[in-house]
């Protein structure tokens, strides 16, 4: 069986397998739909998973969150991106410069 490669499968084992150790929890059966239920031995992190299959047949779930899409534009804009994350690395940083007005007035205060 051969896999066509995209984007993902390019960066799998750098971005997607975070840890080798795997441990197998149980044995499963597709059923006549090609569905495979994961059993109540798994505990899931998420609701959304991006699935990935090699040429073996083997399985990987990645995890996922979900963004609005009116964010979606900074993820797809990589020059934007980078600039928002540099941003944040500064800010981490305490690289920050000092406010010309001192904006604590507008916070809520219980």
């Amino acid at each position: 069986m051969k896999m066509e490669k995209n984007e993902y499968s390019m960066q799998f084992h750098d971005r997607v397998v975070k840890d080798q150790e795997f441990m197998a929890l149980d044995e499963v059966k597709a059923d006549s739909k090609n569905r495979v239920s994961l059993g109540r031995k798994v505990r899931l992190k998420a609701k959304f998973y991006k699935v990935f299959q090699n040429a073996f047949g083997q399985i990987v779930l990645d995890p996922m969150e979900t963004i609005p899409a009116h964010e979606a534009w900074l993820f797809k804009n990589k020059k934007a991106h980078a600039s928002v994350m540099t941003g944040l690395d500064e800010a981490r940083a305490g690289k920050l410069l000092k406010s010309p007005e001192d904006f604590s007035k507008f916070v809520d205060k219980e």
